[in-house]
């Protein structure tokens, strides 16, 4: 079966708009596997899309997160210009913002022979190769999905990417969000992904200096392509 997919990036992208977005693009996954069912011979449709994006000041919380996790009021959250959704993703709460690389894969795992487990763990194989090109070791923590830094050490333990999924008949959305050169003042105004006990990090934190988020985007994107075996076509919205 094909794993041709289409990669686009929204560039900085209003986080309701790349919301809706991705909705359109995970119902055309769906129809598509109702008009071909499951066995599809090969054909000119995508096994899916990859979005990334950057977006202004937001935070989100997942379908089975706690509302207290959000420290702050709703005058505060204007008072540092950034917008709260409830949506429905897996997880607690997270924060989105300018020099982070926010990534929305709306694959059908089916055509990639995988399940949600396998999917999760993909993912975060491709932000780990990545990091390990610029130096810094980060692996997954048992007890926890995402990206981390030294998690064994209570002390030190930091997450540099955190991960949020939606599936339905096997066809994903939402995704990763991966600290680059991202404003972490902004996740003391949150318990991020629900935690009280852990910090986070971004690579220009743990490097010293701002990275350049295209290369890495770059980087990235090979990554990817290369641990779910995917072709990614190019388009531009």
């Amino acid at each position: 079966m094909s794993k041709t997919v289409n990669y686009q990036d929204l560039g900085s992208a209003d986080y309701k708009k790349a919301w809706e977005y991705q909705e359109k693009l995970f119902n055309d996954l769906l129809e598509n596997k109702n008009r071909q069912g499951t066995q599809a011979e090969e054909s000119d449709s995508y096994a899916g899309y990859l979005l990334f994006c950057e977006h202004p000041h937001v935070y989100t919380l997942g379908k089975s997160g706690a509302e207290n996790n959000l420290l702050i009021d709703p005058a505060f959250l204007r008072k540092i210009g950034a917008d709260y959704y409830r949506i429905d993703r897996g997880g607690d709460i997270t924060y989105h913002g300018p020099g982070q690389i926010v990534g929305y894969p709306i694959f059908d795992l089916e055509l990639f022979g995988i399940g949600v487990r396998q999917y999760i763990y993909n993912i975060e194989q491709a932000i780990i190769q990545t990091l390990s090109a610029y130096g810094i070791g980060a692996v997954r923590m048992a007890s926890a999905s995402g990206v981390w830094i030294d998690p064994e050490t209570p002390s030190s333990a930091r997450k540099i990417c955190a991960i949020g999924v939606r599936a339905s008949r096997h066809v994903t959305m939402h995704g990763f969000a991966f600290n680059v050169n991202t404003d972490l003042s902004y996740f003391s105004h949150i318990n991020p992904c629900g935690f009280t006990d852990k910090g986070v990090t971004s690579m220009e934190k743990e490097l010293g200096a701002a990275i350049n988020i295209n290369e890495v985007k770059e980087k990235l994107k090979k990554n990817m392509a290369s641990v779910f075996g995917m072709n990614l076509i190019e388009n531009q919205t």
